[in-house]
């Protein structure tokens, strides 16, 4: 299903970001306000050293919402917090209540501006704002049935009365929204609040067995109802610990970190999978590359499937391999077996969320490649897609990329980090990081300009949820 409505919208699709861009609403006055409020250091980076380099990480970070995937105890995807580039959240000064009060309205409304809510199907935006906001009307912007509100809690006079805040917590509740509260027992003031949330956030890395056991009895007692997500995880071994311990949520870096894997038969399907993109690649004989799909009954039947859906457009029905192939041509074949390929591991544990990580790279290199020709456009989708090839297959980079064959400019990239799509590479990489410095030292060395290529990310980002739109885990 997700591979017939990815291959349409690649292949239907409109490339042009200049009129993407034009199309974006101007940013609200909150951005001006806050921009003036709490300007940006000047030294985020030895990247920033200019004014006009300045410059471009205020504008990218004030304008760019990112997102970090949640997954369940299944290891798919559950959700994403969303929240504004590191710039704007890590480098704004000063931190007072009026300042996370603007940081945090200008996050609701960025996310409603995206339209976003209406991308997630049947998945969860967490979205962390002060516990003082949440009486603000933007919060009611945003579709009940996928916003949980993950409380800062604020001190001294400007937090919110235990009653305001009980009673706010329960008016959102009741609208469908649900909420979430940081380690009750590292904040003490919200101890009061477990029988009234459903999440209750942990950092994984501070978190131990005797502090874990103690917490997950307590919720279980008081709110057995909540969830309990563990953040910042960084690797499988932590994911590991705290799913022993009965978290039922997970977010980190650890879902595209690499391990040290093994090489390992995948199958038959990935064989032949292989094999086409291999013959295609040195441009084999039509009649050749017939002969190796109808040896896989699978692959055949979702090639017809797709080329008769409605979506492709065509009028006549085709009933045969030689047809589709003539319909379909050979650069857009490739694309799909690869495709095919990424998605031939998606029962493995985090292969979906590596995915969809995966997709939102070779979108976004698609994106910054749009004024290349058509074939380099090609090339620059497939080297972001390869370029976690490894953690969705779990098998050592060089021998995944060595039996497909590819083109030697996107294992140079992907391998070794040179060559002509080395650079781009290098930007979608940082785009995806929240690394703002990377964008503007980077963008700048290639010619692309910063912020729009964090536009072009955040396009990205969209289109990839909304391919998700109707999958089900």
């Amino acid at each position: 299903m997700i591979l017939n409505k990815l291959f349409c919208r690649l292949f239907r699709r409109s490339l042009s970001p200049e009129r993407d861009a034009a199309a974006r609403k101007a940013p609200p006055a909150a951005f001006d306000m806050l921009n003036r409020q709490a300007p940006l250091r000047q030294k985020m980076s030895a990247a920033l050293t200019s004014a006009a380099n300045a410059a471009h990480a205020h504008k990218i970070g004030a304008a760019i919402i990112c997102r970090e995937a949640v997954l369940n105890r299944q290891q798919k995807i559950a959700g994403y917090q969303f929240m504004l580039q590191d710039a704007m959240h890590a480098h704004i000064r000063p931190q007072s209540p009026r300042i996370l009060h603007l940081y945090a309205e200008v996050l609701v409304q960025n996310i409603v501006r995206a339209n976003i809510g209406q991308l997630l199907g049947h998945r969860i935006a967490f979205i962390e704002v002060p516990d003082s906001f949440l009486g603000h009307p933007d919060m009611r912007q945003l579709p009940a049935a996928n916003t949980l509100f993950i409380l800062k809690p604020m001190e001294g006079p400007t937090a919110p009365p235990p009653a305001e805040l009980v009673g706010n917590i329960r008016e959102l509740r009741a609208q469908g929204y649900r909420i979430g509260i940081p380690d009750p027992m590292e904040t003490p003031a919200y101890l009061h609040l477990i029988s009234e949330i459903d999440l209750v956030c942990l950092q994984g890395p501070r978190i131990d067995i005797e502090h874990g056991m103690k917490l997950t009895r307590h919720i279980l007692k008081i709110a057995p109802h909540a969830a309990l997500l563990a953040r910042d995880l960084p690797a499988t071994e932590d994911f590991d610990f705290c799913f022993k311990i009965g978290t039922t949520l997970f977010q980190g870096p650890f879902i595209t970190s690499r391990g040290s894997w093994t090489e390992r038969n995948l199958g038959p399907s990935y064989s032949h999978l292989t094999m086409l993109l291999n013959k295609l690649r040195q441009d084999a004989d039509t009649r050749e590359i017939v002969a190796l799909l109808k040896q896989d009954g699978a692959i055949t039947l979702r090639l017809l499937r797709y080329i008769n859906s409605a979506a492709t457009g065509l009028r006549e029905h085709v009933a045969s391999i030689e047809r589709a192939l003539i319909l379909l041509g050979r650069a857009p074949l490739r694309r799909w077996l690869a495709l095919m390929l990424c998605a031939s591991n998606r029962n493995q544990p985090r292969a979906g969320a590596v995915l969809e990580a995966a997709l939102v790279r070779a979108r976004t290199m698609e994106l910054i490649a749009t004024p290349r020709p058509p074939l380099e456009r090609e090339a620059m989708f497939l080297t972001g897609l390869l370029s976690l090839i490894d953690v969705i297959l779990q098998q050592p980079l060089d021998h995944a990329l060595a039996s497909l064959n590819i083109d030697t400019a996107i294992q140079d990239a992907i391998l070794n980090s040179t060559g002509p799509y080395a650079a781009t590479l290098a930007l979608a990489k940082a785009c995806e990081h929240m690394d703002v410095g990377s964008i503007v030292s980077i963008g700048t060395a290639c010619g692309v300009d910063p912020e729009q290529a964090s536009i072009w990310y955040m396009d990205a980002l969209a289109w990839t949820l909304t391919l998700q739109q109707d999958e089900a885990d």
